[in-house]
């Protein structure tokens, strides 16, 4: 198994995992937090994934994601 395939197999068990985990602390959340929460944390793996794992990568992805979440209610 190369390096790729097991940098996205980490981080897409790893994704999965904290998102089951943090199912029970939206359950008081607002349509809007809990769209910025899901945003920010794809936008992270995805960033994670685009730039081999790069911190910066990574939050940049997490802060885009959490914009894009953030605006999708909004009327």
């Amino acid at each position: 198994m190369n390096t790729s395939t097991s940098l996205v197999r980490t981080l897409a068990t790893s994704l999965a995992a904290v998102l089951l985990l943090s199912l029970g602390a939206c359950s008081n959340m607002s349509s809007q937090q809990k769209n910025t929460a899901i945003g920010a944390g794809v936008g992270a793996a995805a960033g994670a994934v685009l730039t081999g794992g790069s911190v910066i990568g990574t939050g940049v992805g997490a802060a885009v994601g959490g914009v894009i979440g953030n605006e999708a209610n909004k009327k």
